[in-house]
């Protein structure tokens, strides 16, 4: 990929060789280290580190002053918010080296991480799962759930639009009060969306949002 496709701001260090996708953006004081493979079309904040060997998809938003070690993969449309602190070492002291030891950290597809969660090393996000910002998350999350809290636990579930999705009707069914797209628990723990499969993208028509946050806490 020719350095013309993306975008470094010039107060930010690219080690080479590294891979950056089509139309990502790297923004002021951040540093992409040797090895590190990121996707098409990723915002990249202010003061981000990214280790050698990480491996980022397309669509991802890095928010500000986020360190994303080696042992970390991120797919597709994740959510980083401002501060939010991943590890890679369960264990760590300053005499112990483990540098070969890092431990595997999985955010899939759609995930989001809100400002100052901590997610401890060693776990799998679930696609589209939605950690409320200041969690400490310490175990794996399934898809959609919304956690919060220290320790992280789960409080309900998250539509794919990011609105907390009700009671399901006599069907089991749930739906997403922003994109009408219907939801169900096929088996405990498990959630899927009947309308759009977890692997497809937004159509254009449902990929802007229509009303604040605030709103639909008022319902």
């Amino acid at each position: 990929m020719s350095k013309d496709d993306y975008f470094v701001h010039e107060s930010a260090y690219v080690d080479e060789p590294c891979s950056i996708g089509k139309g990502t953006r790297i923004w002021h004081f951040s540093h992409v280290s040797k090895g590190a493979k990121i996707g098409a079309n990723c915002n990249i904040g202010q003061n981000v580190f990214i280790g050698g060997d990480v491996i980022i998809g397309s669509n991802v938003k890095i928010q500000n002053n986020v360190s994303i070690y080696s042992g970390i993969v991120i797919e597709d449309d994740v959510f980083l918010g401002p501060s939010c602190v991943l590890t890679n070492v369960t264990n760590p002291r300053s005499q112990i080296v483990r540098h070969s030891l890092y431990e595997k950290t999985v955010f899939h597809r759609g995930a989001t991480v809100g400002a100052n969660a901590t997610i401890v090393c060693g776990i799998e996000l679930g696609r589209y799962c939605f950690v409320a910002a200041g969690a400490v998350v310490t175990k794996d999350v399934n898809d959609y759930a919304m956690i919060v809290g220290v320790p992280g636990r789960q409080a309900g579930w998250m539509s794919r639009h990011g609105i907390p999705l009700g009671d399901p009707d006599k069907n089991g069914i749930m739906v997403c009060p922003e994109s009408g797209y219907r939801y169900k628990e096929v088996e405990a723990g498990v959630v899927r969306c009947l309308d759009l499969h977890e692997e497809e993208p937004l159509p254009a028509d449902k990929a802007m949002g229509t009303r604040r946050y605030d709103e639909y806490k008022k319902q």
